[in-house]
């Protein structure tokens, strides 16, 4: 009788479900080579996402291209699978996926059989029921957002130079990014940056005629570097006239005018939503415990809790922190926890399939780093505190480290190199997100798209 192969089942090519292949690559490849053993990642999308990377390539420090891993050439012994999984029956070790091909085909979803489960699927943004924000926020989560947010505010300075009307000029050069951890202080910080050297080039727009500001509901900013590092972040962004406002919150962004709980009015073309990330909502659509956040409960072995042949790592599990002084702690959804979770995760598979006992994952936070823009940053790592120069450098040598493969450091690298000799780019390429749009006109379609239905009141 032929054994059938083990059959191991990622959902999710983000850190978790790229390294956690990669690691059983390494760790299985005996078992693969003879077939025993098959690999099968379905993701949304056929690359990685780096997306420490997002607010330089939002800047043009570094180009799209480079912000992503592909998966097909990074993951060679694996099969790669461009969909999304809609719903897992573990009982049954079932999963129903659509692909780019289930509208063409019309047959509906497909199901997959698995032995063993490896839910990786991230976060989603947590998007508020806000009035207007469904319609003119941009999030700032995939390459695509960076890109497009990159286009559309160089797009708003053509629009603030060309117009008469000084009501539209206003919005244009205004721009409003709510939440203060990660994603916005740095996607603001860099794109405050672009804009002050791009705005060089404007006869009639200069720096101090644009609006950047940042809302945050709680009392500080970038949490994570530490009260102090904050409290100068704040400091800094202040003294390049950017607007931080604390104890505030987005209550409007209807008829393009960010309303703040603070009674302030702003019209703006420019809302971007960082505030925080919520579960995939395939996690709900699944068999498996899932705690009060929605997150799944795993153990510190990184296995779903109450069931078996069933494993989580980074955003999507909650898992306990047995470094942490206080019982119940679980470690924090960033990528310092899930690039690690996954090599443990992977080892564990490797470990369950062999019959060898398992490892737990345990790793103390080391701290955190954040550019805010050109030269300048902070970091609060094993308790030193840095600010301004060192702290931007530390930032690159960190993540030059992290991302992944040879290939892409050396091509970053190579950009940081070129982007130190040469000048900025200050080009906008809205028109890609519209590739047909002069064709269509030209053979007499579509006419072109009208500035009130766009999200991003791009022209």
């Amino acid at each position: 009788m032929v054994k059938e192969p083990v059959r191991i089942l990622i959902v999710g090519g983000g850190y978790v479900g790229m390294y956690t292949a990669l690691r059983l690559q390494r760790k299985l490849k005996p078992e693969l080579k003879r077939g025993e053993v098959e690999i099968t990642i379905v993701s949304p999308d056929p690359y990685m996402t780096y997306q420490p990377f997002l607010p330089e390539a939002a800047a043009g420090s570094i180009s799209p291209r480079h912000v992503v891993v592909p998966l097909r050439r990074v993951l060679d012994q694996c099969r790669v699978v461009i969909g999304e999984a809609r719903a897992i029956d573990h009982a049954k070790r079932t999963a129903t996926l659509t692909t780019l091909a289930t509208d063409e085909e019309g047959t509906g979803a497909a199901q997959i059989t698995y032995d063993e489960l490896v839910l990786a699927p991230g976060s989603i943004s947590r998007a508020l029921p806000i009035p207007g924000l469904a319609d003119y926020a941009i999030g700032f989560k995939t390459v695509e957002e960076a890109i497009g947010l990159r286009n559309h505010v160089i797009e708003q300075m053509d629009i603030a130079s060309s117009t008469r009307d000084p009501a539209i000029r206003d919005a244009a050069l205004t721009f409003v990014f709510v939440g203060g951890g990660y994603a916005g202080v740095e996607a603001l910080g860099e794109l405050e940056d672009m804009a002050r050297y791009t705005a060089r080039y404007y006869h009639n727009v200069k720096a101090e005629d644009m609006k950047w500001i940042l809302v945050e509901a709680s009392d500080r900013i970038l949490p994570e570097v530490g009260e102090e590092m904050g409290k100068y972040t704040v400091t800094e962004l202040r003294r390049r006239n950017i607007d931080v406002r604390l104890h505030t919150r987005l209550d409007s962004c209807a008829d393009r005018i960010a309303v703040l709980s603070d009674g302030a009015r702003f019209p703006t073309r420019t809302v971007v939503w960082t505030a925080g990330v919520k579960p995939h909502p395939i996690l709900a659509a699944t068999d498996l415990a899932l705690n009060e956040r929605g997150r799944l409960n795993c153990t510190p072995q990184l296995t779903v809790d109450g069931t078996t042949h069933a494993w989580a790592a980074g955003d999507a599990a909650a898992v306990p922190d047995v470094t942490a002084e206080q019982p119940g702690k679980e470690t924090a959804p960033n990528a310092q926890h899930a690039v690690r979770q996954a090599r443990v995760l992977g080892d564990n598979i490797a470990h369950s399939l062999r019959g060898e006992p398992l490892e737990t994952y345990s790793h103390k936070y080391v701290g955190s780093v954040a550019s805010l823009g050109l030269h300048k940053g902070v970091a609060h790592v094993y308790g030193r505190k840095l600010k301004g120069y060192p702290a931007w450098f530390m930032h690159r040598v960190y993540h030059l480290s992290r991302v992944p493969t040879f290939n892409r450091k050396a091509r970053v690298l190579a950009e940081w190199t070129l982007a130190g000799l040469f000048k900025r780019e200050i080009v906008s390429l809205g028109s890609l997100e519209h590739p047909r749009a002069e064709f269509e006109l030209a053979a007499g379609g579509k006419p072109p798209l009208d500035p009130k239905l766009d999200p991003k009141g791009s022209s």
